[in-house]
């Protein structure tokens, strides 16, 4: 018998009547993470039979805006980074991070 380790990562949602996330909660304990707040959530899930990714994107109500566009722009740099070390395509993640810089630029997000 095979002893396999697993991990698990919870999301509970709060919704209002018209099932808007007004609360988002996550845990993670294999990361020492209990039922902490977070205004957004961006999931991507590959489906291998049919080649496709699924998405599950949520946000508060009152999310920001501002805090949006931050969100937006360090999940592009994350998923740039995360590419290079998936693909090794050191060119290709090099023309995604310039991307992210006109992002930011274009956002007025640099300082």
């Amino acid at each position: 018998m095979s002893n396999k380790n697993t991990s698990e990562i919870k999301f509970l949602i709060e919704l209002d009547e018209n099932r808007v996330p007004e609360k988002l909660m996550w845990s993670a304990k294999d990361g020492g993470v209990e039922q902490e707040e977070a205004k957004a959530i961006m999931l991507s899930i590959w489906d291998s039979k049919a080649k496709e990714s699924m998405r599950i994107d949520l946000w508060t109500k009152d999310m920001p805006v501002d805090e949006m566009k931050i969100f937006f722009h360090q999940t592009l740099v994350a998923m740039s980074e995360t590419f290079k070390r998936a693909t090794d395509d050191e060119k290709m993640a090099d023309t995604m991070k310039d991307f992210c810089d006109y992002f930011a630029e274009k956002l007025e997000l640099t300082k």
